[in-house]
């Protein structure tokens, strides 16, 4: 049987589509919002098909978890510095989301990784009952993903618009409602995942212990 190429698998040619589509978004950003958007989003909403191509063609991989967690992070950190760079008295809060967002699903990718799991998305089901609502069901992953990214993206449309629409400004408001509820969860994330990894230290110092008696 001839060895299958993990970087051809069908998951992955999304995931190089999604970062593509991102990096086209990032060089368009200073200059023209709409096509900026479209591509960001575009990419955003690839992350959904590149995991249900995973689930039904028995191609998830590690690799693939990996690429997967650092587009959606990168991606969304150059969003929050070019708004940063729009909003400079708000520099602060958009700084803390970025350290928050990364730190918090590298750790949990982590510990994730070193108990066992494929990928992020993949968790204890025994561990805290609001981080296995929002990986487990898909609804409420995807809702809150785009919801999040909805509101950097409004964000950063609304500013090049001078009378923006009423429901443009309701849009944010209840996308703001999300992106908070989300960051709550990216608490949630540090906290579980710093506990699987203070789990993780007290088992192998366990064993090294047992080694030695």
């Amino acid at each position: 049987m001839a060895e299958e190429n993990i970087f051809l698998f069908v998951p992955n040619l999304i995931g190089y589509a999604r970062i593509i589509l991102a990096l086209l978004s990032f060089y368009l950003m200073p200059c023209c919002p709409a096509p900026a958007v479209f591509c960001y989003l575009l990419s955003a909403l690839l992350d959904a098909f590149d995991g249900h191509a995973a689930r039904a063609l028995n191609q998830g991989t590690k690799f693939g978890a990996m690429l997967d967690m650092l587009t959606d992070r990168c991606a969304t950190m150059c969003l929050l510095v070019n708004l940063a760079l729009l909003y400079p008295s708000y520099t602060f809060l958009f700084q803390l989301s970025m350290s928050l967002d990364v730190a918090s699903h590298w750790l949990h990718l982590h510990s994730s990784m070193m108990k066992g799991a494929t990928s992020h998305k993949t968790i204890d089901l025994s561990g805290n009952p609001i981080l296995r609502i929002y990986y487990t069901s898909r609804p409420v992953l995807f809702f809150m993903c785009m919801g999040n990214e909805l509101f950097y993206c409004l964000l950063y449309v609304l500013y090049y618009i001078e009378e923006p629409q009423v429901w443009l400004q309701w849009l944010l408001g209840v996308c703001a409602v999300v992106s908070f509820l989300k960051s709550g969860i990216s608490v949630l994330h540090l906290i579980t995942a710093s506990r699987n990894m203070a789990a993780i230290d007290l088992a192998d110092r366990e064993k090294e212990r047992s080694k030695t008696n």
